[in-house]
């Protein structure tokens, strides 16, 4: 019977995942069917630790974060959690080996958001591996199930993709993260007086995270390619969007990309991937 209880906290988890992230949750539909659960696993579980920093502004934040990796090591270590997110996480930990260090360095980042407001260089490119590229090589091992020689290939790739993902993810809240929770990531940026040169000299940075990124994209397993390939697209589309707009027009809302354009998006991803182009000899398509 406990199959039952398995199968209830992997269902809470895909709900989390479709609540919070619909683009997200539409990638992970094209997954093989045999990953989409444990990517759910993970995204459920940081984005619980993501909401205790972001929005329980009238709980003590640091407590109920220190409660969460408490209960998350607990629960990896005896193999079962009564929370549902934590028990599907487990799981997925567990079966896969994700690698402890990770996680660590996950809730690091999210401690990270409950004391500072800015950043310096060493200090954002240490927030931005603990708070998204780690998440990235958590999935690159559900992908590799198993294959050590390709984890080790793809994990450069995986923290470009994950660091472009967290960046343009800052871009786009650029309004929300400085006027409700008065934070600036960006090191050296004053985003009072947010320049088009700081602009640029941050997409520069995601021009080339992309660019690496891609490049372990069309090495990837087939089971998870064509899913990753679509996320990849949904942001870089987010991403082109942003550098044409104006710093100022930035400040005013945040940014998104309409439902219709993501079914378009979707739509080309399928036809590339029917004709085999995303793939080790389609390197010239990249950004196209």
């Amino acid at each position: 019977m406990i199959e039952l209880f398995h199968t209830s906290s992997s269902r809470c988890s895909k709900i989390v995942t479709e609540t919070y992230s619909t683009s997200f949750a539409s990638a992970i539909r094209l997954l093989h069917k045999e990953l989409r659960a444990p990517i759910c696993h993970i995204y459920g579980f940081v984005r619980l630790a993501d909401e205790i920093v972001d929005t329980f502004h009238d709980h003590d934040k640091a407590l109920l974060l220190q409660e969460f990796k408490v209960e998350t090591f607990r629960a990896i270590e005896r193999g079962i959690s009564l929370n549902p997110i934590l028990e599907s996480f487990q799981l997925t930990v567990n079966k896969y080996g994700i690698g402890h260090d990770l996680i660590h360095a996950f809730f690091k980042s999210m401690e990270m958001d409950l004391v500072y407001s800015t950043y310096d260089t060493t200090g954002y490119e240490e927030y931005i591996y603990g708070s998204a590229e780690v998440v990235g090589l958590m999935c690159l091992q559900v992908f590799c199930e198993g294959r050590c020689d390709l984890y080790k290939e793809l994990v450069a790739p995986a923290r470009a993709l994950g660091s472009a993902f967290q960046k343009v993810n800052f871009l786009r809240d650029i309004r929300a993260d400085h006027l409700d929770l008065s934070r600036t990531y960006f090191p050296a940026v004053d985003l009072s007086n947010f320049s088009g040169e700081d602009k640029l000299k941050i997409e520069q940075q995601i021009r080339a995270e992309f660019h690496e990124a891609y490049r372990g994209i069309i090495h990837l397993p087939l089971k998870a390619r064509f899913g990753v390939y679509v996320a990849y697209k949904y942001y870089l589309s987010l991403f082109n969007k942003i550098t044409r707009l104006k710093p100022s027009k930035m400040m005013e809302a945040r940014i998104r990309i309409p439902d219709y354009y993501k079914m378009l998006i979707l739509l080309r991803a399928g036809i590339k991937n029917k004709l085999n182009l995303i793939a080790p000899q389609a390197v010239s398509h990249v950004h196209k």
